[in-house]
Formats: structure tokens, C-alpha cells, sequence
């Protein structure tokens, strides 16, 4: 039997949102080997910029909605749980995710 580290905590999703997030991770990599392709053919700077303002809009997104999906799920969990640390987990992710 594997043992898991205590320090590593793992997230069962339904395979509706794994599709979801899988699907916006894909076309975000297309995105950036759009862009790469880009500086690789000396594209024009202006062009480049709005690429890459797209490439952090899906990032945006694909964060809301993995956020929405944990608040919803692990979060609302551990609180009905009686397991409040997990709410200075995820203020502290909130603080790291706005730098």
C-alpha cells in the first residue's frame, strides 16, 4: 500500500469538471505556443501583447473556476467538518493568488 505524505492533500473531482479544467488547460497551452510561434516569426510587438492579455484572461478564468469548484466542495467540507484551518488555507491562497 503507498502511503501518502500527510502534508499533500488530493481532490477527487467528478469527471465533468476534470474535462472542464483539462479543456481550458489544453487550449491555454495552444495559446502559448501561438505565441511562441509569434516571437519566433518576429511578429509585430502590439500583436504579441494582445495574445498574451488573452492567455491571462483564460488563466483567469480557469483560476475562478477552479476556485468556485473548491470553495464549493473541500472548503464548505472541511467546514462542516468542524475544520476551520482550512478557511487561513485558503485566505492564505487568495493573498499568493493577488501578488
Amino acid at each position: 500500500m503507498e502511503e501518502q505524505c500527510c502534508c499533500h492533500k488530493i481532490k477527487e473531482r467528478t469527471q465533468e469538471e476534470y474535462t472542464r479544467l483539462i479543456h481550458r488547460l489544453n487550449r491555454i497551452e495552444g495559446q502559448i505556443r501561438g505565441i511562441r510561434g509569434m516571437v519566433e516569426k518576429s511578429a509585430y510587438c502590439p500583436e504579441i501583447l494582445i495574445q498574451v492579455a488573452a492567455v491571462n484572461a483564460a488563466l483567469n478564468a480557469f483560476n475562478k473556476e477552479l476556485l468556485a469548484n473548491h470553495i464549493k466542495t473541500c472548503v464548505a467540507q472541511d467546514i462542516r467538518a468542524g475544520r476551520d484551518e482550512t478557511i487561513q488555507e485558503l485566505v492564505d491562497t487568495l493573498q499568493k493568488m493577488m501578488k
